[in-house]
């Protein structure tokens, strides 16, 4: 099991290595060439600033149980469809359960901005949300994996 992260952009990436260190996990990191992530625990993957180009590799590196950390609905439901644990920079775990609603609503708040319209705007993050859920879904995880 790893972490993978779509690191662009990613305001998270402090806590994700901190935890990762603490429970032994690795952790692969792929940006386009617009942002320089200096970590030592990392693995980096720098891509081209192609559209999708971080997301793409991203899908290609996910392996059943890995954990991804991403922003992306698409991302999250390709990370679904191969067994492993999508989960955004809020905290919000993405699942079989409520991917579809996501995407529906995503593609409902699109369809409201070409007509002109405004939608209502997330409430503002707290870092301490994915803290706490990280850890809980890494050891949890790990469990699941040694019974399959």
């Amino acid at each position: 099991m790893k972490i993978l992260v779509g690191a662009d952009g990613c305001p998270v990436k402090n806590i994700i290595v901190s935890i990762a260190k603490e429970y032994g996990i690795s952790v692969l990191m792929v940006t386009d060439t617009s942002y320089i992530i200096d970590d030592e625990y990392s693995e980096v993957i720098v891509v081209g600033k192609g559209k999708d180009a971080a997301d793409l590799v991203l899908i290609n590196k996910i392996n059943k149980g890995d954990i991804i950390v991403t922003q992306d609905y698409g991302v999250a439901t390709m990370a679904l469809s191969k067994n492993a644990y999508p989960i955004n920079q809020n905290g919000l775990l993405y699942t079989n359960d409520n991917i579809d609603r996501l995407l529906f609503q995503r593609y409902v708040s699109h369809k409201v901005r070409k007509a002109g319209s405004k939608t209502t705007n997330q409430k503002k993050r707290t870092k301490s949300v994915f803290a706490t859920r990280l850890p809980v879904i890494g050891p949890r995880h790990l469990l699941a994996l040694s019974k399959s």
